[in-house]
């Protein structure tokens, strides 16, 4: 019963910072919402350099944990430089962040774990009011685009 009420309290902590704005963001596809944002300006770089655009510009619905500027400063330079030479990694470590199917917030607090675009699975937790996948908080959720939905995460997720 506590962890009921937990998942509950955290769903509604996590889905109430929606902005106004998202009505607006709905008509927009997930890179176009990316770009929309000054937080996500790294990963927008980097799904440009790894030629993934059309995949997250298309009528396929996906939902993507999306690092956000600060998760990629934690990111070790040499791991940085290693995925700018290696286009290969690149791509994997970006499709380790993509779900298939639109996933909000609520359903992710409902899952132990799921499999990604890359093949591999992430696993979600909660501890006390804070969603995570893998080590990543879930730091903004439900940010609609039109081909699915996005949420920003505190930290950039390595394939095992």
């Amino acid at each position: 019963m506590k962890r009921v009420l937990i998942l509950i309290s955290t769903v509604a902590a996590l889905t109430l910072p929606l902005t106004a704005g998202s009505a607006a963001a709905a008509n927009k596809n997930i890179v176009q919402v990316a770009a929309s944002s000054k937080q996500l300006s790294t990963l927008v770089t980097l799904v440009k350099s790894a030629g993934l655009v059309n995949a997250l510009s298309g009528k396929t619905k996906l939902t993507v944990f999306a690092p956000t500027n600060a998760a990629f400063a934690k990111v070790p330079k040499a791991t940085l430089a290693k995925l700018g030479k290696n286009k290969a990694l690149l791509v994997k470590v970006l499709e380790y962040h993509v779900l298939p199917g639109v996933v909000p917030a609520s359903k992710v607090l409902m899952l132990r774990s799921a499999k990604t675009l890359e093949g591999a699975r992430v696993r979600f937790s909660v501890h006390g009011r804070h969603a995570y996948v893998n080590n990543a908080e879930i730091i903004k959720t439900n940010i609609p685009a039109s081909n699915g939905l996005v949420h920003l995460i505190n930290r950039v997720l390595i394939p095992g």
